[in-house]
């Protein structure tokens, strides 16, 4: 095995995800250990950034989880003390973190993604009464806008107000911030994997009743992964043809990766006036706008760049 040299092990972190990752980086640690890797565990809660800066460290696994970990934070930290890390690079991690982000840029490459919108948890009623009007024909997912592990995720098969607000709630967390509402696509669940610009074998996750929540994945065996999934070969070749171009738009550590995610932006940052919008059951737009815009050539609502105070704190929080 190629010499690694000294390695540091970035684990736990400060964000809701925490106990996922001290269990990724015990698992991460177990192996690298087995192979003979001089490799210190770092907990940016508990350690002090002095030790990074100062541990003679050759290169960096990231197992932390959530915000400050996968938002590219602690990957401007490593920039910065010119340490080698696993993963995407600063902007990268930035925009994966953000679903709404995220899906607008997909959107303007003509990627499919669910109906959705950015709901503030305090909005007052009429405003989630167009939304389940909007979205909610088929059933509403919420979810946290900046978390990951399923953490704060509801699905509402038949949508309330009353329900929705719950929802809202628990996507929201102590932090308040807005969450994504999306339409709840029926069917069955598929992951892939890219590597190098090649897409591996597609995987199909069979939870239990659909639900692929924080703790089947992640405690118990209920859950079943068929890999390679039990598909027709023109459908595989499907997904993994969108999962590369996905993969293409997302700004590694390239220029041209970053102008393209530019380029994407820019397509989507288109005056809203010249959309048309029409409600899921076929009434009339209500005054919030929540309402799908008709596609009319690439329409789309402007696009919304904003960072939080969170955003900027130290990052042991």
């Amino acid at each position: 095995m190629e010499n690694l040299g000294r390695v540091v092990l970035l684990m736990g972190g400060v964000s809701s995800e925490r106990e996922v990752s001290l269990m990724s980086g015990e698992g991460v640690h177990k192996a690298l250990v087995s192979k003979g890797v001089d490799v210190l565990k770092f907990d940016p809660k508990t350690d002090s950034l002095e030790t990074l800066e100062k541990g003679g460290f050759d290169r960096a696994f990231i197992a932390l989880h959530g915000r400050l970990g996968e938002d590219g934070t602690i990957q401007g930290v490593l920039n910065y003390l010119g340490i080698p890390y696993t993963g995407p690079g600063v902007t990268a991690s930035a925009m994966a973190i953000d679903k709404d982000l995220t899906k607008r840029v997909w959107r303007s490459a003509g990627i499919p993604v669910p109906e959705g919108v950015m709901i503030d948890p305090k909005a007052d009623d009429a405003v989630l009464e167009e939304a389940i009007a909007c979205l909610g024909a088929t059933g509403l997912v919420v979810k946290p806008a900046h978390d990951g592990s399923s953490i704060g995720v509801t699905k509402l098969a038949e949508p309330t107000v009353a329900a929705l607000r719950k929802a809202l709630e628990d996507a929201a967390g102590v932090r308040g911030d807005e969450v994504l509402v999306e339409e709840y696509i029926h069917g069955r669940e598929f992951t892939v994997a890219v590597l190098d610009g090649r897409a591996l074998p597609v995987i199909e996750i069979r939870a239990p009743e659909g639900d692929y929540d924080f703790n089947n994945k992640y405690f118990g065996d209920a859950v079943h992964y068929d890999c390679p999934a039990k598909l027709e070969d023109e459908a595989a070749a499907t997904l993994g043809s969108l999962c590369r171009r996905r993969t293409r738009l997302v700004p590694h550590r390239r220029a041209a990766a970053r102008r393209r995610l530019l380029r994407a932006a820019r397509d989507q940052y288109v005056a809203r006036h010249d959309a048309s919008f029409a409600r899921a059951d076929g009434g009339p737009c209500g005054r919030h706008g929540l309402c799908r815009p008709v596609p009319q050539g690439s329409v789309a609502r402007p696009l919304r760049l904003s960072a939080g105070a969170d955003d900027r704190r130290s990052f042991a929080g």
